[in-house]
C-alpha cells in the first residue's frame, strides 16, 4: 500500500470522518463503517485532504487541463487541491458549476476558469453515480472532455444496477465503463482492510469490514490474504 494511501485513512479516522460501527448506507445496507468527507469541516482537515488528493492526482499521471468541483462538495475540493497542486510545483486552473446558471454579472452556469480541454473531476464519493453523471453532461455541453473523476474512498461495493448479478460492476466501475474515464480515489476498501489488519488498536474491526466486503464487495478485486 503506498504510504500516502495508509496515511490518509489514519488522518480519516483521526479526524472521525472514517468510523466503524453499523451505519445504513443510501442503498440500505447495513455498514461497519461509515466515511462522511463533509466533516473535513476546518482549515486545517481541508488543507490536508487536498493534499492528499494533490498526492493521488500526481500519482496516477492523468493528464489533465483543468480541475471541476461538482457543487456542492466539489467546490472546496477542487480550489483547494488546485492550492496544493500548486504547492508542488503544478499550477492548474480550475472551476464549478452553480446549482442555477445567472443571467446577470458574468453570467453561465460555472465560476472560475473556462471550462476547456481535458477536465479531471474532484468529488468526494461516487454512490449512484448522479454528480458524475451531472458533470460530464455540463462538461461535454461547453464543449470540453471529461478525463477522469478523483474521489476519497472506493468502497468497491457492487453497484446497484448490476447486484448480485454474473456482471457485477462497482459504483465507480460503472463510471469507468460507462464513460469510459479512469476514477482515481486516495484509497479503497482493500487500503483499508491493509490498514486494520496491520494496526493492533484496530484489528477488532477488522472482521465486520471483511464480512461486509464478502457480502457486498466486488469479488475479482478481493484479496484472500485478508
Amino acid at each position: 500500500m503506498s504510504n500516502f494511501r495508509q496515511d490518509f485513512i489514519r488522518f480519516a479516522i483521526k479526524q472521525e470522518v472514517l468510523c466503524f460501527g453499523e451505519f445504513k448506507t443510501k442503498a440500505g445496507r447495513l455498514s461497519p463503517y461509515f466515511f462522511n468527507a463533509g466533516l473535513f469541516n476546518d482549515g486545517e482537515s481541508l488543507k490536508q485532504l487536498t493534499q492528499f488528493y494533490a498526492q493521488a492526482i500526481l500519482f496516477s499521471k492523468i493528464p489533465f487541463d483543468i480541475l471541476y468541483g461538482p457543487a456542492y462538495k466539489g467546490i472546496p475540493l477542487a480550489a483547494g487541491t488546485a492550492i496544493a497542486l500548486a504547492e508542488a510545483g503544478l499550477n492548474v486552473p480550475y472551476c464549478f458549476n452553480r446549482k442555477e446558471a445567472k443571467d446577470h454579472g458574468e453570467g453561465g452556469s460555472t465560476v472560475g476558469a473556462k471550462l476547456q480541454g481535458r477536465v479531471l473531476i474532484i468529488d468526494d464519493v461516487i454512490s449512484a453515480g448522479t454528480s458524475v453523471r451531472e458533470s460530464i453532461a455540463l462538461i461535454r455541453a461547453a464543449g470540453a472532455t471529461p478525463c477522469g473523476v478523483v474521489i476519497a474512498l472506493d468502497r468497491m461495493e457492487v453497484g446497484q444496477q448490476t447486484e448480485r448479478s454474473e456482471d457485477e460492476l462497482s459504483a465507480t466501475q460503472e463510471v469507468q465503463s460507462s464513460y469510459g474515464i479512469p476514477v482515481v480515489s486516495i484509497a479503497t476498501l482493500d487500503d483499508l482492510l491493509g490498514f486494520l489488519q496491520d494496526n493492533p488498536a484496530m484489528v477488532q474491526n477488522l472482521q465486520a469490514v471483511k464480512s461486509y466486503r464478502d457480502r457486498y464487495g466486488i469479488k475479482h478485486k478481493q484479496d484472500e490474504n485478508f
